[in-house]
């Protein structure tokens, strides 16, 4: 079978696909990228005015740029008859549904907890005991299931994986990863899909839990699963007006209306930051790709970048000058390090990423300058963290 007719073979298989938290950033991007492949696609979503605004209907550009395209359900993961709506008919499911964000998990953990175990909970409960048609699961998890990421030792002459840094140690500014019986400093390297996962958040914690239950359950019932460990998803569409995730969107925010950015810790702490088209190509093939059953992704580019550099280039690109302070603040549950080893994904899916950092945040830059200045709601998320003792 060459390769256009196995292409051709999968979607027709696959033909109808349903996303939960389609109209959000990654969500919308996927549906109407298989779209124009010819699939035929359902959307399942409870429009979140942190994400979506206060009138999403009418003013939220993800839901429009998908509502007209998709078969629309407005509802709930953790209701049971909206995913039995959702369910019906539909060949694979790619569960993208969730409340995001570290710091915020740290404190809405019922929430989190409810929305992302328990939603994903009862998804499985419909595929185990109801009549489907659905052959694939793919969910995204995320590499906060990691916590810290992995480093080497020499003193240990072996990988090592350091817990979460004390609020001791950082309230004297010392934010380096510590691990026991290693003097010297460990040296970061990439996170492989075998290394320790030992989350630092709820928000972390809820993704393993995701990843584990729909491989677990799927395998048991004869359904195909894949899962993904989304790196840092940034570029257009993502929300500009939600305080609590996306560093990209909060400092642009922040710069737009003019407002210092504030830098936590040293501003050498660093993420691996992705775009959101290569997230779209790698969702996509976990989708089309056969034989890659039970397996777990990285999704990223294997390029770590300082928050300092963020800011940065972000300021350079817009043109404006606002003041960049390296504060020495910090949020306990957050990580120092993390970049992914994209190896596997390169193996089993002939996943590349095809953008680079800076050619990234031009177009998200260009694309920020067309939308309106959204308000910026920096200092009530940072104020709701303190009353809680999770920022210092």
């Amino acid at each position: 079978m060459n390769e256009n007719n196995k292409q051709a073979n999968i979607n027709c298989n696959m033909k109808k696909v349903l996303i939960t938290g389609g109209a959000g950033f990654i969500g919308s991007h996927v549906a109407l990228k298989l779209i124009e492949k010819g699939y035929i696609i359902t959307v399942l979503d409870n429009l979140s005015p942190q994400i979506h605004g206060d009138n999403p209907e009418k003013t939220s550009p993800l839901y429009c740029s998908i509502k007209d395209k998709v078969t629309f359900i407005k509802g709930d993961v953790s209701n049971y008859v909206d995913w039995e709506r959702a369910i019906e008919g539909q060949d694979a499911i790619i569960h993208l549904a969730a409340e995001t964000g570290t710091g915020q998990s740290m404190y809405k953990v019922y929430q989190y907890v409810n929305t992302n175990i328990g939603g994903t909970a009862v998804m499985l409960d419909i595929l185990a005991n109801k009549k489907h048609n659905v052959g694939k699961v793919v969910v995204a998890e995320s590499r906060a299931i990691y916590g810290e990421g992995r480093y080497w030792s020499d003193d240990l002459d072996s990988f090592v994986y350091p817990d979460g840094r004390s609020d001791e140690a950082m309230s004297v500014g010392d934010f380096n990863v510590k691990y026991p019986g290693c003097k010297q400093k460990l040296k970061l390297v990439s996170t492989t899909e075998d290394s320790k996962i030992h989350p630092d958040s709820v928000y972390g914690v809820t993704k393993q839990v995701q990843g584990q239950l729909v491989h677990m359950v799927c395998k048991n019932i004869g359904i195909e699963s894949v899962s993904f460990r989304y790196q840092n998803v940034y570029g257009p569409g993502q929300s500009l007006s939600n305080p609590y995730t996306g560093i990209l969107s909060i400092f642009s925010t922040r710069i737009k209306n003019g407002n210092e950015i504030n830098i936590f810790e040293d501003g050498f702490e660093s993420r691996d930051f992705v775009y959101i088209d290569d997230v779209v190509d790698a969702t996509i093939l976990g989708l089309e790709t056969q034989g890659v059953s039970g397996l777990a992704f990285n999704v990223g580019t294997g390029v770590p970048t300082t928050v300092l550099t963020v800011a940065n280039t972000l300021a350079k690109n817009y043109g404006v000058s606002v003041p960049i302070k390296v504060s020495g603040n910090y949020r306990l549950g957050d990580i120092r390090h993390n970049y992914a080893d994209i190896t596997l994904a390169k193996e089993k899916l002939g996943f590349s990423p095809k953008w680079t950092f800076e050619r990234g945040i031009e177009k998200f830059v260009q694309w920020v300058n067309e939308q309106d200045v959204q308000e910026d709601r920096y200092e009530q998320s940072i104020r709701e963290m303190q009353e809680r003792g999770l920022y210092k």
